[in-house]
């Protein structure tokens, strides 16, 4: 009897709507502490089914171990009716699974093509034949709707939420019975998350089972068939989509009812101005940015996906040397135009970025290392040695007072779930007693009930007289944590919203003025 390949596998299944495809019997993983307990799980072909939970409920590690990342202490797993252990990533892409992490695991320095068919290759007398290379990625793409990505532009001069897209491009593009996708529109736009739906809905009609983590409950009630919901390593809930509410799957995730816990929003904006941007300009990506930020104000900085946000808080903090233009601080008359991160935070700047593992942490290293490792010097004795004592009690404050949900200040930052390791960066800040913070995606793949810490957290340093500059994708968040939002379109600033009077509407149309107004 000849083999069916996993794709025609997938064509064959659009009948078999309701078989189940692939379960999971008491799946435990325990590292110093059990993260996975018993878990049990069922996932059939042609449906989309949403896993929901805090940080550190288990969901990552329960998706690790089936795309093959990670092994299962125990218990047992069956895809397609047979067992199933894969014993590596390639080991479970073989077998049809594939998997889209929160974290982007592209090669930076590799091109569009070469990223999307890293590993797939195809050769010409024992060299790579880039003509069909090229040939083959430009069809994925186009498949995709993704026909104008440049095919030889090096991955790291992407958007990251280009660099997303490529990346779901990729294991779509593949033999695929399983899809995971770990908090897969964190860095995309409104369009582009409705372009990724589309094609989700897709592969749904031709069999393909999909496992859908998200932080955004909207997403989960209207692109599932099913949710699950995990809280502390174990499974707590099952239901189809229908049967729950946004605040149901929230009370189930918390085991209380946060979904409630509303705050009225206080400003502690005062008079003092703590930092003034003036005429900021880089390149084609900045022009002319001029704005102020006062003690104790959260000002927003909105804009569509490649408006220029993440540049702008870069070229202050000093990663990205402006062209032209410069910073005030306080009271300091002399203009700044910073040309390395070192020099920002000996001036009073903190910068909590995007992309927490890359350029944020020492995933290798400890809570404590991760903690202290920016502010060594306040811990040196008269001597010259570091007060080990001091450093330790330090560090295990932050981890109370942040809540890093970790067995201690002596766990890897690898470990910890996003939430918890971007509690860890915090803390970092936190620690140097900053003036002026720029938030970079604070809540990116944090869930709904941990975003609450950060946002109290946003209140602690308002009420402390610091300044805050806070990009995000998320309009609501901004509408519920700023003074005021400032919108950059096209690297130019095209609007400034006071509380009292901002709309969502006007705050959209801001957005798109600076690529349909030249």
């Amino acid at each position: 009897m000849t083999s069916m390949s996993p794709r025609q596998t997938i064509a064959s299944a659009s009948g078999e709507a309701s078989s189940l495809l692939l379960s999971c019997e008491s799946l435990t993983k325990t590292y110093a502490v059990t993260v996975l307990d018993r878990v049990a799980f069922e996932l059939r072909r042609g449906e989309i089914h949403g896993i929901v939970g805090a940080n550190g409920a288990g969901k990552s590690t329960f998706c690790k171990i089936i795309a093959g990342l990670t092994g299962a202490t125990s218990g047992s797993m069956r895809l397609c009716g047979a067992p199933y252990r894969p014993s590596s990533k390639r080991d479970a892409e073989s077998a049809g699974v594939q998997i889209v992490q929160q974290e982007l695991n592209q090669i930076a320095t590799l091109t569009v093509a070469e990223n999307l068919l890293l590993g797939r290759f195809p050769h010409r007398w024992g060299w790579i034949d880039r003509g069909e290379m090229k040939r083959r990625a430009r069809i994925a793409l186009d498949r995709f709707g993704l026909g104008e990505m440049p095919l030889d532009t090096p991955a790291h001069r992407l958007g990251v939420g280009q660099q997303q897209m490529i990346e779901i491009a990729t294991a779509l593009d593949r033999d695929c019975r399983v899809l995971i996708l770990d908090e897969p529109t964190a860095a995309l736009t409104h369009r582009e998350t409705q372009q990724l739906f589309a094609w989700l809905r897709k592969f749904r009609e031709q069999g393909v089972g999909m496992i859908y983590i998200s932080h955004r409950l909207d997403e989960i009630m209207t692109l599932t068939d099913r949710v699950t919901v995990f809280r502390d390593g174990s499974v707590v809930t099952s239901q189809p989509t229908s049967q729950l509410s946004t605040d149901a799957m929230v009370g189930w995730m918390t085991g209380d009812d946060t979904a409630s816990d509303a705050e009225d929003f206080v400003s502690y904006a005062g008079s003092r101005v703590r930092l003034r941007v003036d005429e900021l300009s880089r390149s084609d990506v900045l022009q002319r940015i001029s704005f102020d930020v006062r003690a104790g104000e959260r000002v927003g900085i909105a804009g569509l996906i490649g408006a220029g946000r993440t540049e702008l808080l870069r070229a202050i903090f000093g990663a990205d040397v402006a062209d032209s233009g410069h910073i005030v601080l306080d009271d300091d008359p002399r203009p700044h135009r910073f040309t390395s991160p070192a020099e920002a935070v000996a001036a009073g700047l903190a910068m909590v970025t995007e992309d927490r593992q890359r350029s944020g942490l020492l995933l290798s290293q400890s809570i404590l290392v991760n903690t202290t490792l920016a502010s060594m010097s306040e811990f040196r004795s008269s001597g010259g040695r570091i007060d080990r004592y001091r450093e330790r009690e330090t560090a295990s404050r932050y981890r109370s007072d942040l809540d890093i949900r970790s067995t201690g200040v002596d766990q890897s930052c690898a470990t910890l779930s996003g939430g918890n390791q971007q509690k860890v960066v915090l803390a970092k800040w936190l620690l140097r007693d900053a003036r002026v913070f720029l938030f970079d995606e604070p809540t990116r793949g944090v869930d709904v009930a941990a975003t609450r810490p950060i946002y109290r957290l946003f209140d602690q340093l308002a009420r402390a007289e610091k300044a805050l500059v806070i990009v995000s994708s998320d309009l609501e968040e901004l509408l519920r944590t700023c003074d005021r939002i400032l919108v950059l379109s096209a690297g130019r600033l095209t609007g400034e919203f006071q509380r009292a009077s901002w709309s969502r509407e006007s705050i959209l149309k801001a957005s798109f003025a600076g690529f349909t107004n030249p």
